[in-house]
């Protein structure tokens, strides 16, 4: 089966200022990638616009709604430090929730073999009710719980590789021992959180942090150490990603060292872990990615793995 490759021009318009890392050309640096011939037989849907209901899978209806509200006509509102909406951001957004939705659908209805999203404003730091590091709805706890309750997996694993914890995800699934949670990341970096200390109420939070300058020997390393054989122990029906790419070497806002390739050969471990318990199913979403270059070559590198190659 193919490779389905999900976006929306909307991810263009979230606008936030001149300057701002989380910018369009992430989106327009992505597509560029991708326009290579070895990704032809990508197969390109459009992200639906999700009913905001959707995001109540991860967030109170209030948060919903607050978000909702804040968005302008006109102009920016500031959510927080780093955290901005512009008349854009919120069917961007939406759609963000609906493409990851319509990723789910699509791999466990069989109608492809696995699915990467490509869509901004990104999502794991935005906690239960808390928007911040850029993100209003966290899609990936969305499509992990969408995978639930609308597909019946029993267990899901949420695996998080970008350079910054994903706190929101973890706030959202302190307490539910139906989805793993396991992150490497830079710490002590934004936002602070991480600990490999922190272990979730049902021992289903897995932390292993990596420290500045580290490259991709220590990140294949902790991935095969402290992430891989917890992930095979809880036998995952199905996988999604929380796929940053900020840990790249050239990332401005980190401090880790890994390739493109550390991408890819992260990819195919998850592949085959899926192969063996999640017959194969895996759901990948864009998160961080902030070195234009490093990030096309790193998602090229996570797409060409994820069509066999």
């Amino acid at each position: 089966m193919s490779t389905l490759y999900v976006s929306h021009p909307s991810a263009l318009d979230h606008d936030t200022l001149p300057g701002h890392p989380e910018c369009p050309d992430r989106i327009r640096a992505i597509e560029c990638a991708l326009e290579a011939e070895r990704f032809a037989s990508l197969v390109r849907g459009s992200a639906p616009k999700a009913d905001p209901r959707a995001a109540t899978l991860a967030h109170p209806a209030a948060y919903v709604e607050a978000i909702i509200e804040a968005a302008p006509q006109d102009g920016y509102v500031q959510i927080d430090g780093d955290t901005l909406m512009s008349p854009g951001t919120l069917e961007a957004a939406l759609r963000a929730v609906g493409g990851a939705v319509h990723a789910v659908d699509a791999v466990m209805r069989r109608e492809c073999a696995n699915a990467f999203v490509a869509m901004r404003p990104p999502g794991h730091h935005a906690e239960r009710t808390r928007a911040m590091g850029f993100c209003l709805f966290n899609h990936a706890a969305i499509a992990a719980r969408h995978a639930r309750t609308a597909h019946g997996a029993e267990r899901v694993a949420l695996v998080d590789w970008d350079v910054h914890h994903g706190n929101g995800s973890q706030d959202i699934f302190w307490d539910d021992g139906s989805v793993m949670y396991a992150s490497t990341h830079q710490m002590p970096l934004f936002p602070g959180s991480g600990a490999a200390s922190e272990r979730g109420g049902k021992d289903t939070v897995v932390n292993v942090p990596l420290h500045a300058n580290d490259d991709g020997a220590v990140f294949r390393e902790a991935f095969e150490i402290g992430i891989l054989p917890r992930l095979e122990a809880f036998r995952p029906d199905v996988i999604i990603v929380s796929a940053g790419f900020d840990a790249h070497r050239l990332d401005p806002l980190a401090n880790l060292r890994l390739e493109a390739a550390d991408f890819g050969w992260a990819t195919r471990k998850l592949m085959d872990l899926a192969d063996r318990h999640a017959g194969g199913r895996l759901i990948s979403v864009l998160e961080g990615g902030y070195s234009l270059e490093g990030l096309a070559r790193s998602v090229a590198e996570h797409v060409d793995a994820l069509m066999g190659r």
